[in-house]
This record gives structure tokens, sequence and C-alpha cells, in this order.
């Protein structure tokens, strides 16, 4: 999953190496903090969040095939 969730954020900003994926688990499943540089944020979350919750869709299918239980976080 941190792979793939890296590889699509890295398609989608205008500086790739400033993109890191840290991954954490809770009692819910595994977590998947996205962070990117400052000036790239409004590429991922897209108008009204469509990027965002596009890539959160793609993860999540993703994982379910696997049975996992993956979140998405975008953090500043």
């Amino acid at each position: 999953m941190k792979e793939l969730l890296l590889y699509m954020a890295k398609s989608l900003v205008d500086d790739p190496d400033a993109v890191t994926v840290v991954e954490t688990s809770d009692e819910e499943g595994k977590v998947l903090e996205l962070h990117v540089a400052e000036g790239d944020m409004g590429k991922v979350i897209g108008r009204q969040g469509r990027i965002a919750k596009e890539i959160r869709t793609i993860i999540k299918t993703v994982a379910q095939r696997t049975g996992e239980k993956v979140t998405v976080e975008i953090v500043d």
C-alpha cells in the first residue's frame, strides 16, 4: 500500500522528492500519513477534496483485497 500511495502522490506533484509516506498502526488498522511539499498540497487534495477522496478509495479497495484495513491521512 505504501508504495502505491507514493507512486500516486509523486505522479501528481511538482516536487516528487518531497513526498514521504509514514506507516503507523492503530486499533483500527494501518494508517498511512502522506507528507508533500506545502506548494503541492492543493494538487494532492484537489478541488473540493476530490483527488484526496479518490486516493483514499483506491487504497481502501486494494487493502480490502488483501484483508487489511488502511486509512490515508494527508498531513501538513
